[in-house]
């Protein structure tokens, strides 16, 4: 099989040497991790909330923050976003990724950019995505701060790992009196679990947060929470933040 000038085995050659993937992607016939531990990830996840944003993306513009081997880079401009720019930290990552969109034709601009830098970007993107990255943050509230005030626009897409309680997150009062302590208690209060070394023979792994806590960080950032169609997954709109206050604003004075 040829995929424009190269030949299949060219193809599964140049895949295995980059390495181990997370990306489980069809690169004219090769299977990038057939081995996968999630099984056909992030295909069979992406088909199960791939009805949450447009499909037809013409005209907007969009942001894959953390692209790893770039397969929601592809599915962007396969639904025919005008400009995609994919940043990861990691050179590996991204030479899977300009393999993967080379092969695919897909025309995205890859950077090595942290998330913790996207202002270097100097521009708002129409969706923004944000698949897989949260819990991998020593700050991962900061990094929602940054991406609100530097780069989304409108449409900001979040999926994470979870753990603790999964129920839908419940209202709770706006403040309690100091006395009150009870509230900490229940599971279904927003709380992160701080991972010290490894989880999942993972040092990178650091905050994993509850579903309510998901939830309550994206909407503290300043956005609006429109659907969770599974509860690691939330499709969200930049809105007016609760308090005009954060990691990002110490210019603005304390309160």
């Amino acid at each position: 099989m040829r995929v424009g000038r190269l030949e299949q085995r060219d193809i599964e050659s140049r895949v295995r040497a980059l390495g181990d993937r997370f990306h489980n992607l069809d690169l004219g016939g090769v299977r990038t991790a057939p081995a996968h531990f999630l099984g056909d990830y992030p295909r069979d996840f992406w088909r199960c909330i791939e009805n949450t944003i447009p499909w037809d993306l013409r005209g907007k513009t969009v942001l894959d923050v953390g692209c790893n081997a770039g397969f929601f880079s592809i599915e962007m401009k396969r639904r025919g976003a005008d400009r995609v720019v994919g940043i990861d930290s990691d050179d590996r990552y991204l030479a899977q990724a300009r393999l993967a969109t080379e092969i695919a034709g897909a025309e995205v601009e890859l950077r090595k950019l942290d998330v913790y830098d996207v202002a270097e970007l100097g521009e708002k993107f129409d969706l923004v995505l944000f698949m897989g990255v949260l819990y991998h943050l020593r700050h991962p509230l900061l990094a929602l701060d940054l991406l609100r005030e530097h780069v989304a626009r409108d449409l900001l897409l979040v999926q994470t790992l979870l753990r603790g309680n999964v129920d839908p997150p419940r209202e709770w009062d706006e403040d309690y009196p100091f006395e009150e302590t009870s509230v900490f208690d229940d599971p279904r209060w927003p709380k992160m679990h701080f991972v010290e070394r490894e989880y999942a023979h993972d040092w990178t792994n650091w905050w994993i947060p509850n579903r309510a806590c998901a939830a309550a960080m994206i909407c503290s950032a300043g956005f609006t929470v429109m659907q969770n169609p599974m509860p690691q997954v939330f499709v969200c709109r930049v809105a007016e933040r609760w308090k005009d206050a954060g990691a990002v604003y110490p210019s603005r004075g304390a309160r």
